[in-house]
């Protein structure tokens, strides 16, 4: 399957997760290029930005996995095929 260039992104309510969050990163870690985290304490927050690098099949498996956690929102982005 060919691989594509996307972003990750992942809104945290619930800071609880944190250590999910990292096992399931480093679950991915072959895919992932860049991890960016800024935590936004006065909206109640965290903002985590991946960059990643892989098939279609391992990004939507690591945002899917990542917005089935409680309090986790996930949105990925990737590039088109064959542009």
């Amino acid at each position: 399957m060919e691989k594509r260039i996307g972003t990750i992104t992942l809104l945290v309510s619930d800071r609880s997760q944190s250590e999910s969050i990292n096992h399931l990163i480093s679950d991915f870690s072959d895919i992932v290029l860049c991890r960016q985290g800024l935590p936004l304490q006065q909206h109640g927050i965290a903002v985590i930005s991946l960059i990643v690098s892989g098939t279609v099949d391992r990004i939507n498996g690591l945002c899917g996995r990542a917005g089935r956690l409680p309090g986790v929102e996930a949105k990925a982005v990737v590039t088109k095929n064959g542009d």
